[in-house]
């Protein structure tokens, strides 16, 4: 791109910057400081509000970036993702929004520590919702280093680094002036602007092929140097017995994952009731579908317009697929309609990232205070010191994730994503699921789930090609892999709700009945809700 060229998408970055600064210096300045201000905005979202938010909380870099570039370089394969991140949301719907919204307050443990010994469940709880959201973030931030990389024509470490250095500082702002109500505007700003050029980019790309979504498809095969494989399962998930039991872990990660991330369920606790906890999914459900659509008719577009050896010379992950397709769309790089296009398209992703880090830094720092700092220090933590450690918590959570996503720079931003939800389907969907539904649950139980969940699903990664023994591991230099799958959830699942039966049933604690009917009154009628 040209010097033109690149100012034009560094104006449109500065000037959502600029707005979303102004949102929470706005927010800051009408803010009560109670906890429940910060945690979850005084619940005073309408479901359609929050519906958009957690929409704009959802559709993160992985979709908009990361599941295009797999489409596009593994053609159905990648298809998988927008499958399962969109089927999860029926396991939300059925499961977990209204029940979650009735019996707790502000995260994943006050359901649990709802009818259990609160300190060692709040530790184990908020300890698991801390690694999960690290993991998230991480890959957000791998997709900021990606987008403004390709943005300034420097695919090499300085400007990525620098990228993910700001994209940290910038969302530990937001979360330590702005708290929840500022970040729930910022998702929703968001969701308009994902959805919108989402939008545009679909109606683009059916244009240049007249409408026919076959002749999309075919051109996209032959792009792609694969073939009628292209259009078929098989290409990446394939090759032998090892890739196909990877598919079906990662599936059932993706599926499973989304009922346990604490940055959605912390959503649930915006809007004042469980009937606007329900709806808000429903709008949610709507959007969400509408866009993983598109994404498919986007992956595709760009392996028909692009082509694979393109996107991968631009990036081996394939996440800056749509940019590409953008620029393309425009009449191509250096023309000015392409690059207008592409700098569109660019802020928008980096819209996205922004809002989505913002969601998850502030769950993971609720988790921190209201569920590790006021077990640890019960008597005397009290709500504004609760705040205040949450705010100290942001700063941290964003320097360890500045860390990490600066040693993940060239692994797909979709695929880091695929990893936090098996986290989170091992370690909080089974403890949240027992605890709901199981009247002879225990305290020894619920914490044996969640690390029973978290332990072997984070080894599992430390031990798997991820990390190690492959030239696109985090240390390709270095071979410990001793786990041949990539993705732990078809082990570290069972092994969550494994681990809390056992834990459940080993225990000398007598299950207490009437707490159990209490939880089991109240998630399903409201009644004593906060």
């Amino acid at each position: 791109m040209t010097a033109g060229h690149q100012t034009l998408a560094l104006v449109l970055f500065s000037t959502f910057i600029a707005v979303t600064l102004g949102i929470t210096t706005w927010v800051s300045r009408h803010r009560h400081g109670s906890a429940e201000e910060f945690y979850a905005g005084g619940r005073l979202f309408s479901p359609m509000e929050n519906g958009f938010a957690i929409a704009g909380d959802y559709m993160s870099a992985a979709s908009f970036l990361g599941i295009s570039g797999l489409i596009a370089l593994f053609g159905y394969d990648g298809l998988l993702y927008s499958v399962g991140f969109l089927v999860a949301w029926l396991v939300v719907l059925f499961l977990v929004a209204e029940l979650v919204r009735n019996c707790g307050r502000f995260t994943l443990a006050d359901v649990v520590a709802a009818r259990m010994s609160e300190r060692p469940v709040r530790i184990a709880a908020g300890t698991a919702s801390v690694t999960v959201s690290v993991l998230y973030l991480v890959a957000q931030m791998v997709g900021a280093g990606s987008l403004v990389g390709l943005l300034l024509g420097d695919s090499g470490t300085a400007a990525r680094t620098l990228t993910v250095v700001a994209v940290g500082a910038l969302m530990v702002v937001y979360v330590t002036f702005g708290g929840m109500r500022a970040t729930t505007w910022i998702q929703i700003v968001k969701a308009v602007l994902l959805m919108g050029g989402a939008v545009a980019l679909t109606v683009l790309v059916l244009l240049r092929f007249h409408g026919d979504f076959g002749l999309l498809l075919t051109s996209a095969a032959e792009r792609s140097g694969h073939g009628e494989r292209f259009l078929g399962p098989g290409l990446k998930y394939g090759g032998d017995w090892t890739a196909r039991i990877d598919f079906m872990s990662l599936g059932l990660a993706l599926v499973l994952g989304t009922a346990g991330l604490p940055h959605i369920l912390s959503r649930f606790y915006t809007v004042p009731t469980a009937r606007a906890a329900r709806r808000s999914v429903v709008w949610a459900i709507g959007l969400i579908g509408g866009f993983y659509l598109m994404t498919i008719v986007l992956g595709f577009g760009a392996a028909a317009l692009v082509g694979p050896a393109a996107v991968r010379a631009s990036h081996a992950s394939g996440n800056t697929a749509v940019p590409l397709l953008a620029a393309d769309l425009g009449g191509g790089a250096e023309s000015t309609g392409g690059a207008v296009l592409f700098a569109l398209v660019a802020a928008i992703a980096f819209a996205t990232i922004l809002a989505v880090v913002a969601g998850i830094t502030l769950a993971s720092s609720a988790s921190v205070a209201h569920d590790l700092y006021a077990s640890l220090r019960r008597r005397r933590a009290r709500a504004r010191s609760e705040v205040a450690v949450a705010r100290i918590a942001a700063v941290g959570i964003g320097a360890v994730a500045i860390a990490l996503g600066l040693l993940a720079q060239d692994l797909n931003v979709a695929f880091l994503v695929g990893l936090a939800f098996a986290v989170a389907a091992s370690a909080n969907l089974p403890v949240l699921l027992y605890s709901l539904f199981w009247s002879r649950f225990t305290t020894r139980g619920a914490v044996w789930s969640v690390y029973g969940g978290l332990v072997p699903a984070v080894l599992l990664v430390v031990l798997s090609p991820v990390v190690s023994g492959s030239p696109d591991a985090l240390f390709p230099g270095a071979d410990f892999q001793c786990f041949p799958l990539q993705n732990p959830g078809l082990v570290s699942i069972p092994l969550g709700f494994l681990a809390g039966w056992l834990g459940a049933v080993a225990s000398s604690e007598e299950p207490d009945a009437a707490k159990h009917a209490e939880t089991e009154v109240r998630s399903l009628t409201g009644a004593g809700a906060v």
